[in-house]
């Protein structure tokens, strides 16, 4: 049965792109795995805490079963759970919403995620799919303001990092750019989202 784990992060649940063509993007893919489980994770209905004093303690206590580190311990057993991760993910001054930055932090961990070799880091999460709905006022994915998009180069930047490389992502820029603007990138959005595929698992 395949596990689909939704992440998100947009602060304006009523107006929200990310959170309309995730919608798009999580159906399309349930029609594709008749059955499969959903584990939702609002990080602004139920937010994540950024690192603080106790948990970065308890990181390096040596006691991976430590209370401090229960969440984290509970949210990286939900990556290993799922075969494909959705994230949606606003842009909010050129990079990604705190509480999703605060999620990041507790899931990127060496001994769990990743792990340091003679070779360089490894990334240990293998062989799943990851999608992005990319949300931003302005367009940053060509033109003068490309060098300021730190929202989906930093998210595949991490994924990567912890071993998730099959990454597409559905951008909906522009969007503050007057109606007709937005009206057409939510279109070219909710289309790229109703063609998703499930891929299958990569060899670890």
């Amino acid at each position: 049965m395949t596990t689909i784990l939704h992440i998100k992060s947009s602060s304006a649940p009523q107006g929200s792109v990310t959170r309309q063509i995730g919608i798009t993007a999580l159906e399309r893919l349930k029609a594709q795995a008749p059955g499969a489980k959903i584990i939702e994770r609002d990080l602004v209905k139920t937010s994540v805490p950024h690192v603080d004093p106790q948990f970065v303690g308890a990181m390096f206590s040596g006691k991976p079963d430590a209370a401090e580190l229960a969440l984290s311990n509970q949210l990286v057993d939900e990556l290993f759970a799922s075969d494909i991760i959705l994230i949606e993910s606003p842009m909010y001054n050129f990079g990604i919403p705190s509480v999703l930055k605060a999620w990041i932090d507790h899931i990127a961990r060496a001994g769990k995620t990743f792990r340091y070799t003679a070779n360089g880091p490894e990334g240990l999460l293998k062989g799943k799919q990851a999608v992005l709905v990319l949300g931003s006022g302005g367009v940053y994915s060509d033109g003068p303001m490309k060098a300021m998009d730190h929202q989906g180069t930093y998210l595949r930047a991490v994924l990567g990092f912890i071993g998730i490389t099959d990454v597409e992502s559905i951008t909906v820029e522009g969007v503050a750019m007057g109606e007709d603007k937005k009206t057409e990138a939510l279109a070219r959005a909710a289309q790229q989202a109703a063609l998703l595929t499930q891929h299958q698992p990569a060899a670890a």
